[in-house]
């Protein structure tokens, strides 16, 4: 996968956000704000882009998103739980419609046998809807985890735009 393509990911989602009248907030951990980057490259992302939270830590997550601290003690940050609660404190904290929520283990340290370097969890929020998640194990270095993860927020989005009314 080359920028080129997550570039092109992003516009194509610009765009099907002005077509539903969606704005997004993105929630991001393991891909540090290059989500929130793409967008905002953009010419005209303020009519869809609304803000992006960078919650790499424990304690951002809690006091940006409101994150439960049980939450997170009991699941981890790297969960299905914390990317709902990451991706619908999105919405609340923001005047978005929508929401990425992206968490994972980048590498190359970190991993575990239960969360292998390369588990990222997926969430997205639409205002009104449940909230979808993914779970996918992604292989590559740091850089390439992370690039696909971006990817795979990007495109899922797009995918769930498409299917609404």
């Amino acid at each position: 996968m080359t920028e080129t393509t997550i570039d092109k990911l992003a516009a194509e989602l610009q765009n099907a956000l002005k077509d539903k009248g969606e704005i997004l907030a993105t929630a991001e951990s393991c891909t540090g704000g290059w989500i929130a980057k793409l967008m905002t490259d953009l010419a005209g992302s303020s009519v869809s882009y609304d803000r992006g939270f960078v919650t790499y830590s424990n304690a951002a997550k809690q006091e940006m998103l409101g994150v439960s601290p049980a939450t997170l003690e009991t699941f981890g940050a790297v969960s299905e739980e914390t990317v709902i609660a990451m991706a619908e404190g999105a919405l609340e904290n923001s005047l978005a419609t929508v929401s990425i929520s992206v968490s994972g283990i980048a590498g190359p340290t970190g991993g575990t046998k239960e969360k292998p370097v390369g588990t990222v969890w997926f969430g997205w929020a639409m205002a009104g809807s449940a909230t979808e998640t993914l779970l996918i194990v992604f292989e590559g270095d740091r850089n390439a985890v992370r690039q696909q993860a971006v990817a795979t927020s990007l495109r899922k989005l797009i995918e769930l735009l498409r299917r609404s009314t």
